[in-house]
C-alpha cells in the first residue's frame, strides 16, 4: 500500500457535509447577531440570531458561551463567501413537529406564549415551534381586539398538524367551553332559588345585564333591577361592577336574577301610607294620552287620569302638566292586590270650590251691626244765645200757618174744583132747552 500524501491525509481528516445534514459543533465565538461553530469542516459554521430562535429579543451571549456543544442543521455548505450557514431553530422545529403530532393524537393541552398578534389570530411560541390560533378559536366570545393577549401564556389544544404545509393550528376556545361547562355544573349543584350570590357585570344590553356568577351567567332583567322604573341599565351599572343579587329562577342552565327583595319592597306598608282620601305630593314621571303616572316614591307609581286633572276640561295631560313637575293630588282608589293607585286633583278643586261657596253664603246671611255713634259732649250755650235760638225757633211756626195750607183747606179747594165742571154742564143744558122752545 502506497503512502498517502499530506494533502490526501488532510482531506481525509476533514469530513464532507451536505445541505440538510445534521452535524455536531463546538461554539468558538459568540457575537450579538451570530454564533460561530467548529463543525469539523474546512470552514466554520455561522449560526445567525434569526436561525437560532424565533424570538427577536433573544440575547445570544446569554444563551450560549464558547465551548458549548450544539446540534445544528446545515442550510448551505457555501453561502458564497466560503462559509457554512447553519440553523438551530429549524432542527428544533423538526423535533417540535414530532412533538406536535404526539400532542395532536393524544389531545394534549399545551401551554405557549403569544409572541405576535396577527390580523387573523395569534402566533404562539411553544418551545422552538410556532402554533397559529385563529381569532375565532381564541375565546368563546367574539373579541375584536386581541392585543391584550400579547406576551401572555395561554393554554390550547391542536386541531391540525401538517408539517409539510407548515400548518400547526391551535384551539383555545374548546378548553374555555369545556371548563365553563364543568364550572356551570358545579354552580348549578350549589345554588338554589332564593339564595343571595355575588357576581360581576359581564355585559349590558337594552333589556338587562348578564352577571358572571363564576361558572355560569345569570340574566338580571331590566324589570328586576329596581322596584322603581329603569329606562337604561347602563345608567345603573357598568361592565366589571360587582353586584349582590338573588336567584329568582333556575330553568335547566338558565338562571334568572333579581335585586327586588322583600325587605326593600315599598309596597309592604303602602296600605298604611296611601289610604283613600289622603292628599299626597308626587312627581310626574311620564305621561300618556289617557293620563299621567305620578311617582309617589321609588317603586310606587299612581295614575292621574286625564279626567281627574282639573275641574276644567283637559284634552291631554301634557297641556297642563310636564314631566318632573311636583303635584298634590288626592288618593281616590287603592288596590294592594294589583298594586294600583288612582289620584285626583279634581276632587281637591271641587272641595275647595264648595268650601269657598259656603264661606260666601255665610257672609251674606250674617246680620250687619250698625255702628254705635260716639257721644260727644255738648257745650251749653250762653243765656243770650238761648234766647235768640228760641225766637228763631218760633218764627217758622208762623210762616208755616200762612204759607203752607192745612189739610182741611186743601180738601175744600179740591171739592170746589170738582164742582166747577158740573155747573158748566147745567148752563149748557139750560141753553139747549131755550133753543128748542123757540
Amino acid at each position: 500500500m502506497s503512502e498517502k500524501s499530506f494533502e490526501e491525509l488532510l482531506e481525509d481528516s476533514i469530513k464532507t457535509i451536505h445541505n440538510g445534514e445534521v452535524v455536531e459543533g463546538t461554539v468558538i465565538g459568540v457575537k450579538d447577531n451570530e454564533i460561530i461553530l467548529n463543525i469539523g469542516y474546512k470552514a466554520d459554521g455561522i449560526l445567525t440570531k434569526n436561525e437560532y430562535s424565533n424570538n427577536a429579543d433573544v440575547d445570544l451571549t446569554a444563551e450560549v458561551k464558547p465551548g458549548d456543544q450544539m446540534t445544528v442543521k446545515v442550510l448551505k455548505v457555501n453561502d458564497g463567501e466560503g462559509q457554512v450557514t447553519l440553523t438551530y431553530k429549524r432542527l428544533q422545529q423538526d423535533k417540535m413537529n414530532k412533538r406536535f403530532e404526539e400532542a395532536f393524537e393524544n389531545n394534549e393541552v399545551l401551554t405557549g406564549t403569544v409572541t405576535e398578534v396577527l390580523k387573523g389570530g395569534l402566533s404562539v411560541a411553544y418551545g422552538e415551534g410556532r402554533v397559529f390560533i385563529p381569532a375565532s378559536l381564541v375565546s368563546d366570545i367574539y373579541e375584536r381586539d386581541l392585543s391584550k393577549y400579547t406576551n401572555q401564556e395561554i393554554e390550547f389544544v391542536l386541531t391540525e398538524v401538517n408539517p409539510h404545509k407548515r400548518r400547526i393550528i391551535g384551539d383555545r376556545k374548546q378548553l374555555i367551553v369545556e371548563k365553563k361547562k364543568q364550572m356551570q355544573k358545579e354552580l348549578l349543584e350549589r345554588i338554589e332559588v332564593g339564595m343571595m350570590v355575588e357576581g360581576t357585570v359581564k355585559n349590558l344590553t337594552d333589556f338587562g345585564a348578564f352577571i358572571d356568577l363564576g361558572g355560569a351567567d345569570g340574566l338580571l332583567h331590566i324589570s328586576e333591577m329596581s322596584w322603581g322604573r329603569v329606562d337604561d341599565p347602563k345608567k345603573l351599572f357598568k361592565v366589571g361592577d360587582v353586584v349582590s343579587v338573588m336567584i329568582k329562577d333556575i330553568s335547566d342552565t338558565k338562571i334568572a336574577l333579581t335585586m327586588k327583595l322583600e325587605e326593600n319592597n315599598p309596597w309592604r306598608n303602602a296600605a298604611e301610607k296611601y289610604k283613600i282620601g289622603t292628599d299626597i305630593t308626587g312627581r310626574v314621571a311620564r305621561m300618556t294620552d289617557f293620563g299621567a303616572f305620578v311617582e309617589l316614591e321609588e317603586g310606587i307609581d299612581a295614575l292621574l287620569h286625564v279626567s281627574q286633572i282639573s275641574i276644567e276640561h283637559v284634552e291631554k295631560p301634557s297641556d297642563v302638566l310636564k314631566t318632573g313637575q311636583e303635584i298634590t293630588a288626592r288618593i281616590v282608589d287603592f288596590n294592594e292586590e294589583t298594586r294600583k293607585i288612582s289620584l285626583s286633583i279634581k276632587a281637591i278643586e271641587i272641595e275647595q270650590k264648595k268650601a269657598a261657596g259656603q264661606e260666601e253664603k255665610s257672609a251674606e246671611e250674617a246680620p250687619v251691626e250698625e255702628p254705635v255713634a260716639e257721644e260727644t259732649p255738648v257745650e251749653e250755650p250762653a243765656a243770650e244765645e238761648v234766647a235768640v235760638e228760641e225766637s228763631v225757633a218760633e218764627e217758622p211756626a208762623v210762616e208755616d200757618s200762612t204759607v203752607e195750607p192745612s189739610a182741611v183747606e186743601e180738601a175744600a179747594a179740591e171739592e170746589s174744583v170738582a164742582d166747577e165742571p158740573a155747573a158748566e154742564a147745567e148752563t149748557v143744558e139750560e141753553g139747549a132747552e131755550g133753543e128748542e122752545d123757540e
